[in-house]
């Protein structure tokens, strides 16, 4: 019994391990494991039974978290535009565009997931959404069914780190930072890794083309009474758009002096980002909508087409990010708004009824009270950890690791990454950040970038085989039988979980990649936030001193008035008032002449006092 008194922590950890080997769900382990610890504890002498009264207070404090709520909202809004056909509508518009290019649909892919990764939030409904439009048009067009499997899966997973994340949202509230903070830090490293999904499409179409065909001419809808594609009426517009986003990005200082009032002379790098896109796209849909409302004919089917399917998610995304990268809104209010917006889009595109409503809120439902149910657990668990000094142990445990920042940042992602096989990224939030976050703070390490880091690296829980859940999602909804496509009426053989679990790899080795990017270029992260504000606590004692003084002598001036001294008949002159001058070096009530009875008390309680010895200031 001492050694597990001696060594309570770490036998808790180890219990923990048990109770989740054993598998139970995770945040019945959580709390069970807490509770039985604490009793433990408590009888062992770890700590007092006042633990027990720290749990009403802790859930309620759970139940109070505003920061929470903008889970259901952001859920929502993306349950409802998934549901409604806009994700059908994105890759059928998309894979268009792109069709005639060799790896045009796997790009597709990339984009609407990307997209649907903004929208919902939720890796789950992005991985089964495009693995029922997007698997059976890639395999009807000669697709290679390792690539199909892995860009699908690894798309689905970008609603880890794009905004609004929900993980980036969990991640600010364990952390104790900004939300907003949080968004704006994983906004390039977001795209970025796209970007790498990107890439590496082009380098199968360059060197390895039989994987990635084009769409035939057949497939090729879109096309003009005069048989043109349409591509230069898109090309014209989108110069146009991106011509007005440039030029609002490069004035955004001199828009915001106009809105604002006042000289403004910088505004983040994200913020140009989402106000310029936000800008660009309204002009493209504005000028789409009189072009259509007048029929001028201005626009080819294409272009048309393109317009009204991906500018309003756009403009929603948008219009939620940029409401709380300006600080208009809180992430709860913007998740509001953009559920509200979803709901609008779908009611006007008349693809919504009581039934799919049913749908949306039964599952965002069940995912809230999911992550409610392990944060419960959790903040038990962690609670009695931190009373039996378990952050103290895992901060020397930590402290032994050689190389300094490096090393810290190469064993905590290892470790991740090594965890992320059997948790998902609620139950790494929820479990491992608690403990690692406060020893990054004390070893200088941005909270920020270290959020995102692990963001991105969890995004590996889901692609790594073989319990990537996103591969599991793709398995429920990829063939498992051979079938007969509808379109071609050819045979089309199914998809095995071994083709599924080798497409992963190459994405896999992609966000470890990112991870690597991150590690070595901080910046990505850093440099979208605003920056810090230097406080001089010196300084401020000093100021607080001043204005206390000050405080000091008006305060006896009013008593000199209450008293009759220093009131000045009108017509009177100063000279013949020499209480007012007694004013202008008042007696120290400390001398000698004042006497010293209850001065020494006086003195220990006296504000200014404190102030002046805080300051290293001799005492007047």
């Amino acid at each position: 019994m001492e050694f597990i008194a001696a060594n309570f922590a770490p036998v808790m950890f180890a219990g923990l391990i048990v109770f989740l080997i054993l598998g139970f769900p995770v945040a019945f382990s959580l709390g069970a494991a807490g509770l039985f610890f604490a009793l433990v504890g408590v009888e062992l002498g770890v700590f007092t039974s006042a633990i027990y009264s720290w749990l009403p207070q802790r859930l309620i404090g759970i139940m109070s978290n505003e920061t929470l709520l903008a889970v259901p909202f952001f859920t929502l809004m993306g349950l409802i535009l998934e549901r409604s056909g806009m994700a059908e509508d994105l890759l059928e518009t998309v894979g268009q565009v792109f069709g005639p290019l060799r790896g045009g649909l796997a790009l597709a892919v990339v984009l609407v997931g990307a997209m649907l990764a903004a929208t919902t939030g939720v890796v789950a409904a992005s991985v089964i959404s495009m693995g029922l439009i997007s698997m059976p048009i890639m395999l009807r067009y000669g697709y290679d069914r390792r690539l199909a499997s892995g860009v699908i899966a690894a798309s689905g997973t970008l609603a880890q780190i794009i905004p609004p994340s929900l993980v980036l949202i969990v991640l600010a509230d364990q952390m104790g930072k900004s939300v907003g903070d949080m968004y704006k830090g994983a906004f390039i490293p977001g795209f970025a890794l796209m970007g790498l999904y990107i890439l590496w499409v082009f380098a199968l179409a360059i060197f390895k083309p039989s994987m990635v065909p084009a769409l035939p001419p057949e497939a090729r809808t879109f096309r003009e009474p005069n048989g043109h594609s349409g591509y230069r009426s898109l090309g014209v517009l989108a110069l146009l758009s991106t011509a007005v986003a440039v030029v609002l990005a490069r004035n955004m200082e001199a828009v915001h002096t106009w809105w604002q009032g006042t000289p403004v002379e910088f505004v983040p790098t994200d913020e140009k980002i989402v106000v310029a896109m936000c800008g660009g796209t309204f002009v493209a849909w504005l000028i789409a909508l009189v072009n259509r409302i007048t029929r001028m004919g201005l626009l080819s089917q294409l272009a048309e087409r393109v317009t009204f399917v991906l500018i309003p998610p756009l403009l929603l995304i948008f219009l939620v990010l940029g409401t709380i990268f300006l600080g208009v809104a809180t992430p709860t209010e913007g998740g509001a708004m953009g559920a509200m917006g979803a709901l609008i889009m779908a009611a006007m595109r008349r693809r919504i009824n009581m039934d799919l409503l049913k749908q949306a809120l039964g599952t965002t439902t069940k995912l809230s009270s999911f992550v409610m149910f392990i944060l419960i657990g959790a903040t038990i668990f962690s609670m009695v950890f931190q009373a039996a000094d378990g952050p103290v142990w895992v901060e020397h445990l930590m402290a032994k690791l050689p190389g300094g920042q490096i090393g810290f940042l190469i064993f905590v992602n290892v470790m991740i990454f090594l965890l992320a096989f059997f948790l998902d990224f609620f139950e790494l939030s929820f479990i491992v950040v608690p403990l690692l976050a406060p020893i990054a703070d004390k070893m200088g390490i941005d909270l920020i970038w270290f959020g995102v880091l692990l963001a991105v690296n969890m995004q590996t829980s889901f692609m790594h085989p073989p319990f990537g859940f996103a591969l599991f999602f793709l398995r429920s909804v990829a063939p498992e039988k051979p079938y007969v496509d509808h379109v071609t009426g050819k045979t089309i053989e199914p998809v095995t979980t071994m083709q599924i679990y080798k497409g992963a790899i190459p994405f896999l080795v992609l966000q470890l990649t990112m991870v690597a990017i991150l590690i070595a270029f901080p910046g990505l992260v850093t440099s979208n936030l605003d920056k810090k504000v230097d406080v001089d606590m010196k300084a401020v004692g000093e100021q607080m001193f001043e204005q206390l003084n000050q405080d000091s002598e008006a305060e006896g001036l009013g008593e000199g008035r209450e008293d009759g001294i220093g009131t000045q008949e009108p017509g009177s002159s100063s000279e013949e008032s020499p209480a007012i001058e007694g004013l202008e070096a008042p007696a120290d009530p400390s001398s000698p002449e004042a006497g010293q009875e209850g001065n020494q008390g006086q003195e220990d309680d006296d504000p200014v006092k404190a102030l002046e010895r805080a300051a290293g200031k001799p005492s007047s």
